[in-house]
């Protein structure tokens, strides 16, 4: 989920700060040509001042008229070589009264014209259109009508560079992307707090969930921390967990109780078959039938308390050799295996060791030996491996039956499940389903699958360390 999440807070950031980003480098840039339209405007006004105490010697026929005219050159000329700006002044037939540099001449169309034309009309020529940093070679012109008694009789035109301004736009600009970036770290920062501050209740509810999916009942969710309605959740799942456990808590009861309520009268009904039968012919097919199927019922009945106790009994963890607990139950088995013609044999490392129940180990070894043993016909070969994968031993029992189809492997294992081609096998099936719930108590998981060409494969995954049995 915080994969998913992480990315979605991300792109609503970038957004907010992306449309607060763009109008102010707008701003930045607009803000930055006013400035310097701004002083040409005052440098056309100087211009123009001098432009007219030129014009009115000359009107008057002073003999300073020259000499005005030599220092608005002189103005002009010094203007261009401090700022490199081309700036002039041109009476209404484009001649020029003074300019420099000398050969500039007014462009017949374009931004020049234009803001000439306006100046003649007795208006300041509009702001000129907005230069971007990309526009190498943008100018900027700004024009001032010349006025003597009312009327415009010549024009201050100045025609300037734009690569000093377009610098400091672009400086701008990257203190602005520099400010949103290290906004956007900040926001990311704030927005992984936010994420685990709301997603570490879910992940302990997970945990917890799968606690309670593999056996161990007992797991809860503290209801602390997070928004409050994964507080809220937390504590339903609390009292959903507390409600689960009692239920099967009492079906363990009723079973165990059911169970060790029926041994007796059980007990009792095979006894007087047995006093029966000694009334009987001997043979008779009838009473053998009959014992056949209460000691049937027995094995039932044992294995159902059995079960129960398992689901109940919290498990001993203890540092154990696996590899020597197998090899002591592979030897205890042999015999009855090297009766029924199957070779059993274990391999893989002699001595690896887990933090187990070695009571429950050996319980849950004994059910799968014995299911393989029953299944496997005379002349093949049960193999029992161990072997650790990363921080977990496995103990793999191969066998040589018959198999199951994918449908019946999705099956297996549950509560008095047995295939339809079996039904004639020895059992209760219930001998798997201990084992599971006896591995399970102590972090211990138990799994099936085809082996090839046909056979069956369980495998026994078993923690190597408490804290793996804490995780499990």
């Amino acid at each position: 989920m915080r994969t998913r999440l992480l990315p979605l807070l991300f792109v609503l950031m970038a957004g907010v700060l992306l449309a607060l980003g763009l109008p102010l480098g707008i701003s930045l840039a607009a803000a930055k040509q006013q400035r310097v339209v701004v002083d040409r405007i005052d440098d056309t006004a100087r211009f123009a001042a001098l432009a007219q105490f030129v014009i009115d010697s000359t009107a008057a026929g002073s003999a300073g008229a020259d000499e005005r005219r030599e220092r608005l050159q002189m103005e002009l000329a010094r203007y261009y070589q401090l700022y490199g700006i081309r700036a002039g002044v041109f009476y209404r037939d484009d001649t020029a009264m003074g300019r420099a540099p000398i050969e500039w001449n007014l462009p017949e169309d374009g931004e020049g014209r234009r803001a000439f034309n306006e100046a003649l009309a007795g208006r300041r020529s509009h702001d000129p259109p907005q230069v971007w940093p990309w526009q190498v070679g943008g100018r900027i012109v700004v024009a001032s009508p010349v006025v003597l008694d009312g009327d415009v009789v010549a024009v201050v035109v100045t025609d300037s560079p734009t690569d000093q301004m377009r610098a400091r736009i672009l400086h701008g600009w990257l203190l602005i992307v520099a400010g949103l970036s290290a906004a956007m770290l900040v926001a990311f920062g704030a927005a992984l707090r936010l994420t685990s501050w709301v997603l570490r209740p879910v992940r302990i509810l997970d945990a917890a969930t799968h606690d309670i999916a593999t056996g161990r009942l007992n797991s809860r969710v503290a209801a602390a921390g997070g928004p409050p309605e994964l507080r809220r959740l937390a504590r339903s799942f609390n009292e959903m967990a507390d409600n689960v456990e009692e239920v099967l808590e009492q079906q363990r009861a009723f079973v165990a109780d059911a169970s060790h309520q029926l041994r007796n009268p059980l007990a009792a009904l095979l006894l007087r078959i047995e006093l029966l039968a000694l009334e009987l012919p001997e043979g008779n097919a009838e009473i053998a039938s009959v014992r056949t199927e209460g000691k049937r019922l027995s094995q039932v009945l044992d294995d159902l308390l059995d079960l129960a106790l398992a689901e109940h009994a919290s498990a001993e963890l203890q540092l154990t050799d696996i590899g020597e607990l197998a090899a002591e139950r592979v030897g205890a088995w042999r015999p009855l295996a090297q009766e029924k013609g199957v070779r059993l044999n274990a391999i893989g490392r002699a001595a690896v060791t887990g933090w187990v129940d070695p009571v429950a180990v050996s319980s849950a070894l004994d059910a799968v030996i014995d299911n393989a043993l029953k299944f496997t016909p005379s002349g093949e070969e049960v193999q029992v491996e161990v072997r650790t994968d990363g921080d977990r031993v496995l103990v793999v029992v191969d066998d040589r039956g018959p198999g199951l189809n994918q449908e019946e492997l999705a099956r297996i294992g549950d509560r008095f499940w047995r295939s339809n081609r079996h039904q004639n096998v020895k059992g209760s099936g219930l001998g798997l389903s201990i084992a599971r719930s006896l591995l399970a108590a102590g972090g211990g998981s138990l799994t099936f699958a085809a082996h090839p060409p046909h056979g069956l494969r369980v495998t026994i995954a078993l923690p190597r360390n408490a804290s793996r049995r804490a995780e499990v």
